[in-house]
């Protein structure tokens, strides 16, 4: 889930998609920060906007241990610990700094110790990789950085689970990885070497970036047999599964089996001592056209071909989800993945596969808690992407499955007739944010998703009931409202399907509940290249009584009848950023890169002129917005018409005299992304919010002098893996700030203790 410019090195490290949504990115810069203001980061609150799931888990891992322990990980925001008491998921990762390890590649819960996991985290080939242990459930870490490379949110991440613990000597681990082979710690994961004895060392990291390998797919022990362990290869050849007697000192093929153009891409082991292996002809998630089921006896001497489907005319897809009962090895369970048509479902066999029950002609989905499933208005289908599937070692009758945007339980697997299936979200939020803004009236919070979209919050303890419709797109780019009339709002995205597909443009006057499309006139800048009120890049801003829209488009324009003429804007270059100020209705302001100006307009929108700008730096192309998805680095002021505020190169610049006149407020600070918040009682400026850097020091920032002085609000607890793409405040609340993850939703926190409002 989910981009460059003025929040340069947040959106600048690397972009990694994940079903829809852009990954992003970890803060750096070198400019040094002096700290300031001293006050304790740990007396602010943080807590979750509520949506409810919201991406990709490619892993379900339940404990064989302890009834009502389990874990999930995620390709962007981290792993989760299920709560049996508290009913709920916990998130395990919020303490980690290193954005690369909120994309976890494998999960292993100790097969004789309920408190200890590992997991395997690494976003990407090129990115920072390690193992991590926990000896109290994941509520703290020792995180061991190792020489192979992961892959957590690339193609391949439904893969697994890569990572085993030997049950009869816990000190041992192995871990299958996607290039460089198979390794072995003796000691609990603190040193890793290579098994130079395993047959297929790897293929090494590929040469092209956002390529990678499947790589050994799974590592597998036999509870019942010291010594023996299972490897398989997700990589072309002609061989893909090997067996070890002697814990790894000899190998040996495991022959037979399909087509060896089917990968193996997991695996159960069952209590009769015979292995359930799904097939996919590619990694993953999406680009797979076939698969099969096959199973085989310990010893690889008996192949069984057990597919559910095994028509000619079978629909297009494979296999990937697989589990096995801990009390039945006759009861087995299978997942499709891209099968879209008709769609991808679960198959149930009581029977070690002679016979199977497709689950999704006979399954209701109660999406109550996440009713943005339903996305536009119709109804949520069973998944997509479904490559975690679990049964609950304690009872047959609990069964789980992930899609690309949620998690699903049921209590009933084993009952005939319709089975009910409800989303099993509580605590999870993994969503890449890509804009919000709180408006000065109506709900505290209207967002903009990658993927689903965003939603109206008008309770941020509820999931809302749906996502921004008429028109539905998948990324919500920029929002914005009127200053003096907040119902009036404007937002921008990018069409779900091919481009082109319908408007990119809406406006709403209830305050983001309801919405109507906008099409200005479509116009492109240069041939061959679509213009981007088609493509989602045209940012759209409202004056503040709500009566005009400008829209970035190919050449700029402005309405004033709610779309039903467009007039083209006056005396700016296409790709200007433009801005109105919140208070009074005449007044735009526009980034023109083109001509490296600040402009403005006093006349509505309807044509602008450059100013002197006497204070800002003549280069303004810091402040440039490359991406669609970057927030505008101009910020008008609620309430108080002329006052703005500019990121340039790191530092905030504050004019009070609608940009005649600048000063620079920051001093040393480096400030990747800001937002503007209700003012402390009797003070001349609105509270700042920042994410940036100080002496060192990346965290989360407030000022509530202006920019002379600097807190830190986050704490060690709650760094999320750094990977931020907005941050705003609250103009109606002191000290209420929402931070904008890549990974982990939409974060809000609250000064603790009674603070004016």
């Amino acid at each position: 889930m989910i981009v460059r410019s003025a929040i340069a090195s947040i959106l600048a490290a690397r972009t990694l998609r994940r079903n829809g949504a852009w990954g992003a990115l970890a803060l750096s810069t070198s400019v040094p920060i002096v700290a300031a203001e001293v006050v304790p980061a740990t007396q602010y609150d943080w807590h979750n906007v509520v949506v409810g799931g919201g991406g990709f888990a490619p892993g379900i891992v339940f404990s064989t241990v302890e009834r009502g322990l389990a874990y999930l990980r995620t390709d962007m925001g981290g792993a989760y610990r299920w709560d049996g008491r508290a009913r709920r998921w916990i998130a395990l990762e919020d303490g980690i700094a290193d954005a690369s390890y909120m994309g976890v590649e494998s999960v292993a819960a100790d097969p004789h110790d309920a408190n200890v996991v590992y997991l395997a985290a690494g976003v990407g080939a090129r990115a920072d990789a390690a193992i991590l242990r926990s000896v109290d459930r994941g509520t703290h870490w020792t995180i061991t950085p190792v020489p192979f490379a992961m892959g957590g949110n690339e193609d391949g991440r439904g893969l697994g689970e890569r990572l085993a613990i030997d049950p009869f000597d816990t000190t041992s681990l192995w871990f299958g990885s996607r290039h460089d082979g198979l390794w072995h710690s003796s000691d609990r994961g603190t040193h890793w070497r290579k098994a130079e004895r395993f047959p297929l060392p790897g293929l090494g990291l590929p040469a092209a970036r956002r390529t990678t390998h499947g790589g050994l797919s799974f590592v597998l022990f036999d509870p019942t047999k010291a010594g023996r362990l299972f490897v398989a290869s997700a990589d072309p050849g002609a061989q893909h599964l090997f067996r070890s007697e002697d814990r790894g000192e000899h190998w040996q093929v495991v022959d037979g089996g399909p087509d060896p153009a089917l990968l193996p891409v997991k695996a159960v082991l069952g209590g009769d001592g015979v292995l359930t292996i799904t097939y996919s002809d590619a990694i993953g998630p999406n680009g797979i056209s076939r698969g099969a089921v096959w199973r085989v006896d310990a010893t690889g001497a008996h192949w069984q071909d057990v597919t559910p489907d095994r028509r000619p005319d079978a629909p297009v897809g494979g296999y990937m989800g697989v589990a096995v009962s801990a009390r039945d090895p006759r009861v087995i369970a299978v997942s499709t993945v891209d099968r879209y048509r008709p769609v991808d479902t679960v198959w149930r066999s009581i029977d070690a596969g002679a016979h199977w029950d497709e689950l999704y002609r006979r399954s209701t989905r109660d999406i109550s808690a996440s009713p943005f499933l339903a996305l536009d208005g119709g109804t949520a289908n069973f998944g997509h992407w479904i490559a975690a599937l679990a049964i609950d070692p304690f009872d047959d009758g609990h069964v789980a499955y992930s899609t690309g945007a949620t998690v699903y339980d049921t209590k009933a697997f084993a009952v005939s007739g319709t089975m009910p299936w409800a989303t099993w979200t509580r605590g999870i939020e993994q969503t890449a944010i890509i804009t919000m803004t709180s408006p000065t009236g109506g709900a505290p919070l209207i967002s903009g998703f990658g993927d689903i979209g965003g939603f109206r919050h008008a309770d941020l303890t509820v999931s809302p009931t749906h996502v921004h419709r008429d028109p539905f797109l998948s990324n919500t780019n920029t929002l914005d409202y009127a200053g003096q009339a907040p119902a009036i709002v404007v937002r921008s995205g990018t069409a779900h399907g091919r481009i082109g597909d319908g408007p990119t443009l809406a406006w709403s006057a209830d305050g983001g509940e309801n919405w109507q499309p906008l099409a200005p006139h479509s116009e492109a800048p240069a041939a061959g290249h679509p213009a981007p009120e088609v493509t989602g890049d045209a940012a759209i801003t409202v004056s503040a009584n709500g009566a005009t829209f400008v829209a970035g488009t190919a050449g700029p324009q402005w309405t004033r009848d709610r779309g039903r003429t467009w007039h083209p804007v006056a005396g700016l270059s296409s790709g200007s950023r433009i801005v109105a100020d919140k208070a009074d209705p005449n007044l735009f302001y526009a980034l023109d890169f083109a001509t490296a100006r600040f402009a403005r307009s006093d006349d509505g929108g309807a044509s602008f002129h450059a100013l002197a700008a006497h204070g800002l730096l003549a280069d303004l192309s810091s402040a440039h917005a490359t991406s669609r998805e970057v927030p505008s680095a101009l910020i008008a002021t609620p309430d108080r018409a002329g006052a703005l505020w500019l990121l340039l190169n790191g530092g905030l610049y504050r004019s009070r005299d609608a940009g005649e006149t600048w000063a620079h407020t920051t001093g040393t600070i480096a400030i990747d992304g800001f937002g503007l918040g209700k003012p402390l009682p009797g003070a001349a400026f609105p509270a700042l919010y920042a994410l940036g850097r100080n002496a060192g020091q990346a965290g989360v920032w407030r000022s509530v002098d202006g920019g002379a002085r600097w807190t830190r609000i986050n704490d060690a607890g709650h760094q999320w893996g750094l990977r931020f793409r907005a941050i705003t405040g609250d103009p109606r609340r002191f000290g209420r700030v929402y931070v904008a993850t890549d990974g982990r939703g939409i974060v809000y926190g609250d000064p603790r203790g009674v603070l004016p409002r």
